[in-house]
């Protein structure tokens, strides 16, 4: 199976960064899409951001221009980068991915992380 450890989160000023980061590792053939999504008290899980292999990222309109997903997949790793944060980003955001796993052929599993607090609060 895979496991995925998200770091990263914590409290920071408007205006502020954070850099968020999600390790994948487990028996992993190859890692197909990394996401992140977050879930802010009382409301649903929503799309943050994705990036899938051999296509170009996605971004809910309420981060475009001020977070950048980035991976490394030598690490098997996704990064959320996230620039002048607001008071409404404040939430848990949770690592996705989805993998082929070793011995399991061409079947996608989807797996989650534990999710990561991030809170913007002056």
């Amino acid at each position: 199976q895979v496991q995925l450890v998200e770091s990263g989160g914590g409290l920071v000023q408007p205006g502020g960064s954070l850099r968020l980061s999600c390790a994948a590792s487990g028996s992993i053939f190859r890692i197909n899409r990394m996401a992140w999504y977050c879930q802010a008290p009382g409301k649903q899980r929503e799309l943050v951001a994705s990036v899938t292999s051999g296509s170009r990222p996605i971004y809910a309109d309420s981060v475009k221009g001020r977070f950048t997903i980035s991976r490394d997949n030598t690490k098997n790793t996704v990064y959320l980068q996230m620039n002048n944060l607001k008071p409404e980003d404040t939430a848990v955001y949770y690592c996705n991915a989805g993998a082929f796993i070793i011995g399991r052929g061409q079947v996608e599993y989807n797996y989650w992380g534990q999710g990561t607090q991030v809170t913007v609060s002056s």
